[in-house]
């Protein structure tokens, strides 16, 4: 004889398997709304460094939040333009550019990039190479319609966020083969930190680096009456200056909100990169028979 099991019994093991697979779809709906968080927390921070120019000047004097968001509309649609890469200061870049003065010609320039500033429509770099023993410098605007092409041929930091001192440096530190091939790293890797430590000419300099407390100079030689100078002249106590920090940067609230803006956009731009990408290095079979 089998036994069978009343009806309420049935209705409360069924109400109980309901309730544990809601609660389980429940958890994971957390965790993936949890990891959708920290992949958007970690873009944020990515997309501060790679694309700088979006966040707006800190001086109070500057800022507009009409022309901004004009000026980052205008940014992306000209990242659909041209391939506007990921590099940093240190970075090794090719710039092709067509010049107002010679129509129908274009220019291509290789060097080492050795400042990176402004912001919006305004941001530029300069790029500095040694050619025929002359330092040639020239400054581009990042987006600026005569660009045709931006290739990084070496991606790369520095230990300092600028590399003015080259100026001052020996010709061995800024020369760079014109017909130089790109190196190639993974995607998923970090971008790799160049530990190089830069000797400079003798005295005179355009500047006073022994004051810029830089990380990527070798010994300058000098004596100790130059380091006392640089100490009388120093503000340490400037770092510790709430005010005059906050006046410096953008509160990190504002930065998430004006990054938010443009992250889908930033994303699909990525997105359509890597398919491009992906048909250029494929290669359709021929047929054998």
């Amino acid at each position: 004889m089998f036994s069978t099991v009343p009806k309420p019994c049935i209705r409360s093991i069924s109400n109980r398997v309901k309730g544990l697979t809601s609660l389980y779809n429940a958890r994971s709906c957390t965790s993936h709304a949890g990891k959708r968080a920290d992949n958007m927390k970690k873009n944020m921070t990515r997309y501060r460094f790679i694309y700088p120019e979006f966040l707006p000047d800190p001086k109070i004097d500057f800022r507009n939040p009409v022309r901004e968001m004009l000026e980052r509309n205008d940014m992306i649609a000209r990242r659909h333009q041209i391939d506007i890469p990921e590099f940093y200061v240190g970075s090794i870049l090719a710039v092709e550019a067509s010049d107002p003065h010679t129509p129908g010609k274009v220019q291509r320039f290789v060097g080492i990039c050795i400042q990176r500033k402004n912001c919006g429509l305004r941001a530029n770099f300069i790029l500095r190479n040694i050619i025929d023993h002359q330092g040639v410098e020239i400054l581009y605007d990042l987006y600026d319609p005569c660009i045709q092409k931006i290739e990084v041929l070496r991606l790369e930091k520095r230990l300092d966020d600028e590399l003015l001192y080259l100026r001052d440096a020996l010709p061995e530190y800024c020369t760079f083969d014109p017909n130089m091939e790109p190196e190639i790293l993974p995607e998923d890797g970090d971008v790799p930190v160049n530990p190089i430590k830069v000797k400079l000419k003798p005295r005179p300099w355009l500047e006073r680096w022994e004051r810029k407390n830089l990380k990527g100079l070798q010994d300058l030689g000098l004596n100790e009456r130059f380091y006392e100078r640089a100490r009388a002249v120093a503000t340490p106590w400037e770092k510790y200056d709430l005010m005059k920090e906050y006046m410096r940067t953008i509160p990190e609230e504002e930065q998430n909100e004006i990054l938010g803006e443009v992250q889908s956009k930033l994303q699909k731009l990525d997105v359509t990169k890597k398919r491009q990408k992906r048909k250029r290095v494929f290669v359709k079979p021929t047929k054998l028979a």
